[in-house]
């Protein structure tokens, strides 16, 4: 029984690790790609591997580097109520108004995301095949934590509600168990963003008015079960301790397919920004890049993230946790 307790916690911990999962975040760039135009699509599509499985390097990177974790979320509960008036959407006045320092500690994701367009963008003018490949990847990532909900609240794991673990049920379980099955990702093509940060601001408000149902709704769901909240069902070929199907899907559907329409619009989204990057470099001829290599050092780099990542004996407990210079 000791046993059992012990690979319980572990795998608890485990579970609650990663932000979109890494399989929701693959799934996303992933199916981002067939939303791009035929001229893009000749870079992308030969390398949809790469930005599948890329994907996740942020989240990977977060457990590396301190300035990672405020990346990935915005506690904005922290600035008042909605709509937020109080915290300002640029950068620098925002700065003015609290500091960098406390914008840091409570996140930085909206402001995040303009930095890597501007280098992606520029990756494209400067028609560097890593440089794309690997930006696009990664500001994939970012663009899927913005759509969830509890990357927009400071109670980002029910830590503040005994709900301990629901950002991994809502982002990791969820997706894992209906996206490939039944959920429908045949969306339409990608297109040019006028105004990118107040594109980024809308998605970011659209999660924090979420993310007070997706508290409530698993709390009033969880006081409903008195038995059967938790199975042991396989994941990845093991047997582990989660939330049980039964109780997933019944979560799932007071949610009424919230998972499933966040999903599609990250997508959506992701498909976009790489659009308007490309765009806004002068839509350049990427027909001469696919068979342009990474250098040694680049693949270096990308082996030396594994490595260390893997080698970490225990991520933190929540996908939340301040930001190089923007």
């Amino acid at each position: 029984m000791k046993k059992i307790g012990l690979l319980t916690l572990l795998l608890g911990i485990n579970q609650a690790a990663y932000c979109w999962g890494f399989f929701g975040h693959r799934l996303i760039n992933y199916y981002a790609v067939f939303l791009l135009p035929p001229e893009m699509m000749v870079l992308f599509k030969p390398n949809i591997e790469y930005l599948k499985e890329h994907a996740v390097d942020p989240d990977k990177r977060r457990y590396l580097v301190p300035q990672e974790g405020p990346r990935h979320y915005l506690d904005i509960d922290h600035y008042g109520t909605y709509p937020f008036s109080a915290l300002p959407r640029n950068w620098k006045e925002a700065v003015n108004a609290y500091t960098a320092d406390t914008l840091a500690a409570h996140g930085i994701a909206p402001w995040w995301l303009q930095v890597m367009l501007g280098r992606l963008t520029k990756a494209f003018k400067e028609k560097s095949r890593p440089a794309i490949l690997k930006l696009s990847a990664e500001i994939g990532h970012y663009i899927g934590d913005i759509h969830v909900p509890l990357h927009a609240s400071g109670n980002h794991n029910g830590q503040l509600t005994g709900q301990q673990g629901i950002h991994g049920f809502w982002e990791s379980r969820i997706p894992e168990l209906f996206a490939e099955k039944e959920w429908d990702f045949y969306l339409g093509k990608a297109t040019y963003i006028e105004h990118p940060l107040s594109f980024t601001w809308q998605r970011m408000l659209e999660s924090a008015v979420a993310a007070d149902s997706v508290l409530r709704i698993e709390k009033q769901l969880s006081q409903a079960y008195t038995y059967g909240k938790y199975a042991f069902e396989p994941r990845n070929g093991v047997l582990v301790r989660q939330y049980s199907s039964a109780y997933t899907t019944a979560y799932n559907q007071r949610l009424n397919n919230m998972v499933e329409r966040r999903m599609r619009d990250a997508i959506q989204a992701v498909a976009s920004f790489w659009y308007t990057a490309w765009v806004n470099a002068g839509q350049p001829d990427l027909r001469d890049l696919t068979d342009r290599p990474f250098t040694e050092e680049e693949n270096t780099s990308l082996d030396e993230l594994n490595i260390n990542w893997k080698n970490i004996k225990m991520p933190p407990l929540s996908c939340d946790g301040p930001v190089d210079s923007l």
